[in-house]
């Protein structure tokens, strides 16, 4: 598995490089990162590695949640263990608000941590995270149309999206028409950004450009495989 972490988007500021530089970054608060389970290919059929991110209240977690990091007495959990069921290894932490998996072997154990010290060696990086919503948004907005003519017949439709139709032959819409509809709030990978610097005290990542999502947002970041 390659080097991958969870974190929050903290803010976009400035830093000077050695050269003498300004670039803009976005700072990252990234971990630690607790190992909640590992996939494996003989009893889930894939390899991979799930990390939680950022303690949860028990007041505010549900059982299933509390009882996926830490053993609760349950009489279901007594049948099991009874009837000689390999007893899955808890984490042993508190429920995570951010969960993610990576695809990957790993030499990673339930319990452990991960931190940003893994990313000291790493050039480039890719961020996962949610886009602004920005609600029910017409074609002008959501897909950069021109807009028709202010003039020549054109009344009170200067901001539509004109025909979308066909003739009698097909007599439909083709499906993936760009139209009006839901702008944002949807998953988006911003690939291949510079990792400026990493801050392993302040468990910090400093990552060139801006990456998805509002400031408080829960992103994941991964070394990139985008080559060149």
């Amino acid at each position: 598995m390659t080097p991958s972490i969870l974190g929050r988007k903290v803010g976009m500021t400035q830093v000077y490089l050695e050269d003498g530089r300004v670039v803009p970054v976005t700072v990252i608060q990234a971990g630690p990162c607790h190992v909640l389970q590992v996939r494996s290919q003989e009893r889930d059929g894939y390899e991979a590695v799930q990390l939680g991110f950022e303690d949860k209240p028990r007041r505010l977690a549900s059982r299933s949640e509390r009882g996926h990091v830490a053993s609760l007495d349950s009489k279901r959990s007594k049948e099991r263990a009874a009837s000689g069921l390999e007893v899955v290894e808890k984490a042993g932490c508190e429920p995570q608000r951010f969960v993610r998996e990576f695809r990957g072997s790993s030499d990673l154990q339930v319990g452990a941590s991960v931190s940003v010290e893994q990313f000291s060696e790493v050039a480039r990086v890719d961020v996962v995270g949610t886009s602004k919503g920005r609600g029910f948004a017409g074609v002008m907005k959501r897909h950069n149309f021109s807009g028709q003519r202010a003039t020549h017949g054109v009344k009170k439709v200067h901001r539509h999206a004109g025909g979308t139709g066909c003739s009698a032959s097909p007599s439909r819409v083709f499906k993936g028409r760009r139209m009006a509809g839901q702008y944002g709030n949807a998953r988006t990978t911003s690939r291949n950004l510079e990792l400026v610097r990493v801050d392993a005290e302040s468990n910090l990542l400093l990552v060139r450009g801006a990456v998805p999502g509002p400031n408080g947002g829960f992103v994941s970041v991964c070394e990139t495989n985008k080559l060149g």
